[in-house]
């Protein structure tokens, strides 16, 4: 099932996509009465996906983010993968949806896009048991962390170069039904791939990062992990078109703009 959230008349909802891009008159939304992070029922009202605004498929009270999980990844930027994940957060306002633009940072010469394979959490939670991981999981979405990397050199800790506003690009919905042990992950920018990479050459998988993170924190329904990119990262500038596609997900697009 995909889930998305949408504006549509004033109004925020959620709703189940319908349908194949691309095929007949393309994706529909049937809107569900609540909220996804409980039993709910389709409301029968139908809207076409082109006649609303999609939104961030979650508004997260807390992004929690992993890097250097591939081991490629962490050697292109001359780094060794760590002895325990290492975890940052990301300011949840730092989320947009897709199609919302990324606002270039003032304070930074080298923004980079990092595809990756975002977990949305579906019930409160801590210590999780290995075994019960899956039951704490709504979905998947992608998810574009994105970094100052030359302010990530700088800086010790990584809250200015990864938390800015606009950083953290969720969509475009949450898919429940998706294995998500070995997906394809792909980051083009205008067009042209840039990364490419599958999420089994994870160093550690969903499970891991979960028992981990709730070693030390409750999560709450809505909160999504983050599980680290593939390497092949690189500049975005200005003007620039980003899009993150993960096989039985779909396509995350954003622009790169200047600050106004």
């Amino acid at each position: 099932m995909r889930i998305a959230r949408f504006s549509i008349d004033g109004n925020v909802a959620f709703g189940v996509v319908e349908g194949e891009a691309g095929v007949g008159d393309g994706l529909v939304l049937d809107i569900i009465k609540g909220h996804p992070f409980a039993e709910f029922e389709r409301s029968g009202r139908r809207v076409p996906v082109d006649k609303v605004r999609l939104l961030p498929p979650v508004l997260p009270n807390k992004v929690v983010a992993i890097g250097r999980n591939y081991a490629e990844h962490a050697a292109e930027l001359g780094h060794e993968v760590p002895e325990v994940p290492t975890a940052f957060f990301k300011p949840s306002t730092s989320v947009i949806g897709p199609g919302d633009p990324i606002v270039y940072p003032s304070f930074s010469r080298e923004v980079h896009h990092e595809a990756e394979l975002a977990v949305v959490i579906g019930r409160m939670c801590s210590q999780v048991p290995r075994e019960r991981v899956a039951d704490v999981i709504l979905g998947y979405t992608c998810a574009n962390d994105v970094t100052a990397r030359d302010v990530q050199r700088t800086e010790d800790q990584w809250a200015r170069a990864k938390g800015f506003d606009s950083s953290c690009p969720l969509g475009p919905w949450i898919v429940t039904d998706v294995d998500p042990s070995d997906l394809a992950i792909m980051c083009t920018v205008n067009g042209e791939q840039r990364q490419l990479g599958r999420t089994g050459q994870m160093v550690r998988s969903i499970e891991d990062l979960v028992v981990h993170i709730t070693e030390a924190m409750t999560l709450l329904p809505g909160d999504v992990i983050l599980t680290g990119t593939p390497s092949g990262v690189g500049p975005l500038n200005v003007g620039d078109e980003v899009a993150v596609t993960i096989e039985g997900i779909g396509t995350l697009t954003n622009k790169v703009i200047k600050r106004g």
